[in-house]
């Protein structure tokens, strides 16, 4: 009973089935599978071995991709991106321009955060709960976690082109991205 309506497409591998529905312009590709009760709709993409289901539901110009996991009643929208082996489930919301990748296991929304912009490079932020209970950051194109931030900060801080007052700004800024995070992975521990 699965659907695939409007200017959505499925190609390559990709497989929809059971009551899953694609409609927009969506694109589901690759191996990729959407199927239970899933929606995939908007501009959303779901590409190589990704997997939609459960009620899960990816809108917006949101992608999920890699071997990452969407499903029960969590919900994936705006520009966010869910890759890797990450696993999106549960009553999470990722959303914005967060980034959920490696070995991630949002099942709450409070298991990950997500700041933009901010730094130097002006940039998103997104800390999320990992697999066995620790984190992950992701600053930019550059992941870590909060014990190596301020080392990466300052390995950076030697290319800033910016006059002082900016910088300090900056420094403050991800001096309270890192207490943030502390207080956030506290609460994953409850």
């Amino acid at each position: 009973d699965a659907q695939v309506f409007g200017n959505a497409r499925v190609f390559g591998d990709a497989r929809v089935f059971g009551n899953a529905q694609v409609s927009g312009k969506a694109w589901v590709s690759g191996n990729a599978q959407v199927f239970g009760d899933a929606q995939v709709f908007g501009n959303a993409r779901v590409f190589g071995d990704a997997r939609v289901f459960g009620n899960a539901q990816v809108s917006g110009k949101a992608w999920v991709s890699g071997n990452a996991q969407v499903f029960g009643d969590a919900q994936v929208f705006g520009n966010a991106r869910v890759f890797g082996d990450a696993r999106v489930f549960g009553d999470a919301r990722v959303f914005g321009n967060a980034r959920v990748s490696g070995d991630a296991q949002v099942e709450k929304s409070w298991h990950y955060i997500a700041i933009d912009p901010i730094g130097s490079e002006g940039v998103t932020v997104t800390l999320a709960r990992k697999k066995n209970g620790k984190h992950i950051l992701n600053v930019g194109c550059w992941a870590g976690t909060l014990g190596t931030l301020m080392a990466e900060v300052k390995r950076r801080r030697e290319r800033w082109a910016a006059d002082e007052a900016t910088q300090e700004v900056w420094m403050a800024q991800y001096k309270a991205l890192k207490a943030l995070g502390k207080a956030t992975v506290s609460r994953w521990e409850d």
